[in-house]
């Protein structure tokens, strides 16, 4: 028997993305040196090689989460220096 992700891979990229988002709520109260600094963290750990694949993904995606949200602040931050030229 088919899955909803076999019948329909847009639903299924949608809840994955939905559910993504949702285990990386925290993300968004985090500062930008705080974020920075926990994706450092997990680039170090994935260097170190010692995880296993689903922990290596997981981690993957929370560093992903972490940079576009380092991203954000720093657009921000250029937005406000360029508004006050």
């Amino acid at each position: 028997m088919a899955n909803e992700a076999d019948a329909d891979p847009q639903a299924a990229e949608s809840t994955g993305a939905a559910t993504a988002s949702a285990v990386h709520a925290d993300i968004a109260g985090l500062t930008y040196e705080q974020a920075r600094d926990e994706l450092v963290d997990i680039v170090a750990r994935l260097e170190n090689g010692q995880s296993g694949l689903e922990e290596s993904m997981g981690l993957w995606q929370r560093g992903e989460a972490l940079a576009a949200h380092c991203a954000t602040w720093l657009d921000r931050a250029e937005a406000k220096i360029a508004a006050q030229e």
